[in-house]
């Protein structure tokens, strides 16, 4: 079967610039996908890498699909293109066969998101705002703050002040970004080891240190990030948390299986995508809701623009570019 595929490119500026140990973030461009099959339904994808390295990849596999490619030629480069490129392809195809979608079920509304703290003198005010709402006052909620950007003093004191302004109930994700060694990471287990409103340390070391991970593990709650890229079968493989980035990782049909089966510690997260990547962070985190291990997920409310293209309308998407 003959495949139709057109491809837009897209690009916008985050709201706040993300900084982390591996690099800084201050704009987003990739490609919105569009498969028709000869029947005349559509699927609908996109292409977001996260940093340069991914779009440059991505870019070179992409001119490498015709106009009209086979169903077989499609299914086959998912195996070998890199994972944004794969999610794409995954995304539309799973859309177009009815796995997802309004030929399914229809598309389920994501549950309340954790909040990604500013990395600035507002993050503090964020947290006072944030605890302010009084339509989040019954309910707990989830920061998310990353570290191995300031010295390990003053990231401290922050997390003491961080701590003194949480209640009882709320829950804190602290995320590395695989910036710290080992000694590093000890320091932090040792002053979190007795927090019980840590949620989680995220990729604390190396993506490939896997021995002290283990061991880290061991002492407090540990959640994979990076690793996962490096080292796919730790998907399958690691017990605790998991975050989980669709756009990035490939063809997003794996983990909808899994969480349509009730499979546990995963955290879906976002890669700053449009409103058609959008759809199915959204969709695959009601189901990790409905599962065994609920947890907020992480969508950085705020940090995208206002824009038609964050519609949940693929055809607005489409049409905004």
């Amino acid at each position: 079967m003959r495949l139709k595929v057109d491809v837009k490119p897209f690009s916008f500026r985050l709201i706040q610039t993300l900084i982390t140990s591996q690099g800084i973030l201050k704009d987003k461009k990739g490609w919105l996908l569009r498969i028709e099959s000869q029947c005349g339904h559509s699927g609908w994808g996109e292409v977001s890498p996260l940093y340069q390295g991914e779009w440059i990849k991505c870019q070179k596999f992409l001119k490498s699909i015709n106009k009209e490619v086979s169903r077989q030629e499609l299914e086959a480069g998912i195996n070998i293109w890199p994972g944004a490129l794969a999610f794409g392809i995954g995304a539309a195809l799973a859309e177009l066969d009815g796995l997802i979608g309004s030929r399914q079920n229809g598309w389920l509304k994501a549950p309340q998101s954790a909040f990604l703290l500013p990395k600035n003198q507002s993050l503090l005010e964020t947290i006072d705002s944030v605890l302010q709402k009084k339509s989040l006052k019954n309910h707990p909620i989830t920061f998310k703050w990353k570290i191995a950007i300031e010295s390990f003093t003053k990231e401290k004191e922050l997390l003491f002040q961080i701590l003194e302004r949480l209640p009882s109930n709320a829950r804190l994700r602290i995320d590395a970004n695989a910036g710290l060694n080992r000694i590093q990471a000890q320091k932090w287990a040792d002053i979190l080891r007795h927090e019980t409103r840590l949620e989680w340390l995220e990729q604390p070391l190396h993506r490939e240190d896997f021995e002290g991970l283990n061991s880290l593990a061991k002492q407090i709650p540990v959640a994979l990030d990076e690793s996962l890229y490096v080292k796919p079968s730790l998907r399958k493989e690691w017990q605790g948390w998991q975050i989980r980035r669709p756009l990035l990782e490939g063809d997003p049909r794996i983990l909808l299986k899994e969480l349509e089966q009730g499979v546990g510690y995963r955290m879906v997260s976002t890669g700053f995508e449009t409103g058609i990547g959008l759809r199915w962070v959204h969709h695959l985190a009601a189901l990790q809701q409905q599962g065994p291990t609920p947890t907020a997920p992480g969508l950085a409310p705020g940090w995208c623009p206002q824009s038609p293209l964050f519609n949940s309308n693929p055809m607005l998407v489409w049409e905004a570019l």
